[in-house]
């Protein structure tokens, strides 16, 4: 197993690919998506929450995912030392017809196969996304963690309608019509991700590269009035049996399915450590619709009992803190990684 490190747009700069190499990691996974443009003041190191207006902007990004730009990105992290094992999450401006099957839904497939050969052709292995219309929402901040830490978690599901020239918490269109998305069914919508993988799991496959699933975050049945696609562990299965494909694999997020309300998080990895392509490797207390991300060490989850798990299935791929409790000092977001890294280090070896 491998120890790396996640790093937002923002972020992706010399001082942090040695930041991360200081702290022990081989291997970086990157957003390309800038989730901050619409609140450039609270562009720090801590995760996007989000109010009404969403996260951002879609959109503007589009020479990072070419092949020179994501050559050179994967250069410079190399040249720090690292490894650029995945990039996590598309831009909502590449793909929104795609998730809402819309009248562009083709022309955005195919620019999203193009994605999958500039990420292939520059040599990364993984590319990481979400399937869903309401994306990572209903979370709010709080001194939620030890020694009131601030941190993240949610106290109940935001049921406000999706606006219209929104998806996946983003504006992809500030001029849309007035209104809100129209309702859609379970099936529609495992139906629109079906036509997805079917399209794009050749491509990944004939590029070496593994498309990786989130999990819902919140793993809520509904959020914002849409529906959800893995929102308990046995969805994860349905997903996978989709299609069949050794590109077909989990971004396999330990905090989401410690989550869910069925099931247990144990069971979970032994089911699918084989189809796991990376993991987000975070802690919490609580279940949906109330829940708070902690510290590694103080959560629900036995985390050296989840590692046993996966040593015991030979699992070889990459482990990051996502998110982390941000400590009370200068520099929060560096503190709170750096110690979640040092306990992650300590652990792997130990095992």
């Amino acid at each position: 197993m491998k120890l790396g490190l996640g790093l937002y747009q923002h972020q992706l700069k010399k001082a942090n690919y040695d930041f991360a190499k200081q702290c022990g990691c081989t291997h970086l996974v990157v957003h390309l998506v800038d989730y901050f443009n619409l609140r450039e003041s609270a562009k720090g190191e801590g995760q996007p929450i989000g109010g009404e207006g969403g996260w951002g902007r879609a959109g503007g990004s589009d020479q990072l995912w070419e092949e020179d730009s994501l050559k050179r990105l994967r250069k410079e992290i190399n040249d720090a030392g690292l490894e650029l094992e995945a990039i996590e999450n598309f831009d909502p401006a590449h793909w929104y017809d795609v998730l809402l099957d819309g009248p562009e839904k083709k022309k955005q497939i195919e620019r999203l196969k193009q994605i999958i050969r500039n990420i292939g052709r520059a040599g990364i292995p993984v590319m990481g996304y979400n399937f869903s219309l309401a994306g990572v929402s209903s979370r709010i901040n709080g001194k939620f963690a030890r020694g009131g830490a601030e941190s993240v978690g949610m106290d109940g599901v935001d049921e406000r309608p999706v606006p219209n020239g929104m998806v996946w918490n983003m504006v992809y269109d500030t001029e849309a019509k007035p209104g809100n998305l129209p309702a859609v069914s379970y099936e529609e919508l495992w139906n629109r991700l079906s036509y997805f993988l079917n399209e794009l799991l050749p491509v990944a496959e004939n590029e070496g590269v593994k498309l990786a699933a989130h999990p819902d975050d919140p793993p809520m049945p509904y959020v914002r009035q849409t529906p959800r696609l893995v929102y308990q562990p046995s969805l994860y299965r349905k997903l996978l049996d989709l299609v069949a494909s050794e590109s077909n694999k989990l971004e396999y997020c330990l905090g989401s399915l410690q989550e869910m309300t069925e099931g247990n998080v144990y069971e979970a990895t032994e089911a699918y450590a084989k189809d796991i392509a990376y993991i987000h490797f975070r802690n919490v207390k609580g279940k949906v619709p109330h829940y708070y991300e902690v510290f590694l060490d103080e959560g629900d989850i036995d985390m050296v009992r989840i590692l046993k798990i996966l040593k015991e299935k030979d699992f070889r791929g990459v482990l990051i803190p996502d998110h982390t409790p941000q400590m009370s000092c200068d520099a929060p977001w560096h503190a709170g990684m750096a110690y979640a890294l040092g306990y992650m280090k300590a652990l792997l070896k130990v095992i």
